[in-house]
């Protein structure tokens, strides 16, 4: 695809394996699944979903950034909770903060077993 590039900013985690932070393609950006991981020192942020969901939040918002774009361009989230039952309601407390005063994404909310946080989220934004 010649119109594929490929995001990257210290202001979110590194990838920890073979991906991208996010991609830019067709008028779309794509982004990785963030954990709630400090970009500056590589450590999980928070012990309970919302602080964790915050982080997450902040690290979206730096790849987002790498296009100009922020949460209002945002069209599609998919979170993962640790524990899904317990968590949704604090875990979408804490989202809501990010969407306040435009309209939200659609989102796909599923329980996971996730290595050692509590939340991970990707998003699709579209730059058009």
């Amino acid at each position: 695809m010649a119109n594929k590039q490929a995001l990257r900013t210290d202001d979110a985690p590194a990838p920890a394996g073979g991906y991208s932070q996010g991609i830019a393609a067709g008028g779309f950006v794509y982004t990785a699944g963030m954990g709630p991981i400090d970009a500056a020192t590589g450590k999980v942020v928070g012990e309970d979903v919302a602080t964790q969901t915050r982080q997450v939040m902040a690290n979206l918002a730096a790849v987002l950034a790498q296009r100009n774009l922020t949460f209002e361009h945002v069209v599609k989230a998919t979170v993962h909770l640790q524990e899904l039952h317990r968590d949704f309601a604090d875990f979408d407390a804490a989202y809501r903060e990010s969407f306040a005063g435009t309209t939200p994404p659609v989102r796909t909310t599923v329980g996971s077993d996730l290595n050692d946080i509590l939340v991970e989220i990707d998003f699709v934004a579209y730059e058009g």
